[in-house]
């Protein structure tokens, strides 16, 4: 019987681009968002679609949302849902926006870091007392996470907040959505609630090196 190369050949050629074909088709599926394109809703959605690494943020922001789903399975009330279809319409609405893609991406970064700063997915650096007014009753702790971008959470009683690192030309300038919290080498200016006056802090003494040190 005479060999004929040809036939081996045209099957192995025509494998071989089956295979990269596959490849090819799956790679494009893993570099997708994590919700159906096809069914997408708006610009902002088609948008996602269509920009890698949007898509990659969401994708990042689904992992993030899931592990805290688990950590958040006995909460009262159960505050994770609504807020995360609330932050869905806050990031659609960036339509409105004059750079749509800019208020999208920060949009993800923010609700990322909010995540892993709440539920302690990220490793923190403290807690750290403060306190304010020169009174020891008067507390505030901070505790910070190296998200992107850097969080602080800060308790102050019962209350609660989270606050984002801002430029500062000395210290670490954290602002929330009614609060901010301003430190440098052991000392804090900080603002609680909307139109309060300034309070004067100090770091109660650790062994530990102060939040400016730790987040330059």
């Amino acid at each position: 019987m005479r060999y004929r190369p040809f036939k081996g050949l045209l099957f192995s050629s025509v494998f071989i681009m089956a295979w990269g074909c596959c490849r090819i088709v799956g790679t494009a599926m893993a570099e997708g968002p994590s919700f159906d394109c096809g069914k997408a809703s708006g610009s902002i959605e088609e948008m996602i679609c269509n920009d890698d690494g949007l898509s990659a943020l969401d994708r990042k922001l689904a992992g993030v949302y899931a592990a805290a789903s688990k950590l958040a399975v006995n909460e009262r009330p159960p505050v994770l849902k609504a807020k995360q279809r609330g932050w869905i319409k806050g990031r659609n609405d960036c339509w409105k926006s004059q750079r749509p893609r800019s208020c999208t991406e920060s949009a993800y970064r923010l609700r990322i870091a909010e995540l892993q700063a709440l539920y302690r997915l990220v490793p923190g650096k403290g807690p750290f007392w403060y306190f304010c007014n020169g009174s020891p009753r008067d507390e505030v702790v901070a505790t910070f996470f190296q998200t992107n971008p850097p969080t602080l959470i800060a308790e102050r009683g019962d209350q609660l907040a989270l606050m984002y690192l801002q430029p500062s030309g000395s210290g670490s300038k954290y602002q929330g959505q009614n609060e901010s919290f301003w430190e440098h080498h052991g000392e804090a200016i900080v603002v609680w609630g909307y139109g309060s006056t300034e309070m004067r802090c100090k770091q109660k003494p650790t062994t530990g090196l102060a939040p400016s040190c730790l987040f330059p």
